[in-house]
């Protein structure tokens, strides 16, 4: 343990700042000022903390990237019954066709700034993806049945990337808070097919 946060201490030091217009360690800087040697050791570790917290804030504040793959195309007889909460999909903590889905490559991120980097990777077949703040799997969303796509006014949607043709990409940035989300593509049909998965955004 000792040795690998020694490693961790000389790579936060080695770390370049400016001087004069030139890039000096920031190690090197510290050591030149005119202070006693017995300071200096006992200042390290404080040094070494406050560019740790610096590092931290600094991610924080770029948020986090999330990918997501819209992949496949409709074949045969088309399913009607996995979306969320649906017949057969109690419990599931994502859709179960295996000829159409949404894939996320985390599936718990940390609260704050979110890019959801979207590609719809299928061969003919346009797809969309939603963000759907929920509160309970296990309770179906608001449906229009006659319509196969769920109802837009009275889920609560944060924002969506909208009808990618195959092959395109597109993002969107939210501010997430705690709690379970619901990405799902809600082009008439593919929602109740099983193109949905839960996201879970942590404190």
């Amino acid at each position: 343990m000792a040795a690998k946060a020694n490693v961790k201490l000389s790579c936060l030091l080695s770390r370049l700042s400016y001087r004069r217009g030139r890039r000096v360690p920031i190690l090197r800087i510290f050591m030149e000022t005119r202070m006693p040697q017995a300071f200096k050791r006992l200042s390290l570790p404080l040094l070494a903390l406050a560019l740790m917290v610096a590092l931290v804030t600094t991610a924080n504040a770029a948020g986090t990237t999330l990918k997501v793959s819209l992949w496949g195309d409709m074949t045969g007889i088309v399913p009607t019954d996995l979306g969320m909460g649906m017949a057969k999909t109690k419990g599931a903590t994502h859709g179960t066709n295996s000829h159409m889905g949404i894939t996320i490559y985390q599936h718990t991120i940390k609260a704050g700034p979110v890019t959801f980097e979207v590609k719809n990777n299928s061969e003919k077949t346009i797809h969309e993806m939603l963000v759907l703040p929920i509160k309970d799997t296990n309770t179906p969303l608001p449906y229009i049945k006659n319509e196969n796509r769920l109802d837009e006014n009275k889920t609560n949607s944060l924002g969506e990337v909208s009808e990618l043709d195959p092959g395109k990409s597109g993002t969107l940035t939210l501010t997430m808070k705690p709690g379970k989300y619901l990405l799902a593509c809600n082009v008439p049909g593919h929602y109740a097919s099983g193109m949905w998965t839960l996201l879970t955004v942590s404190p």
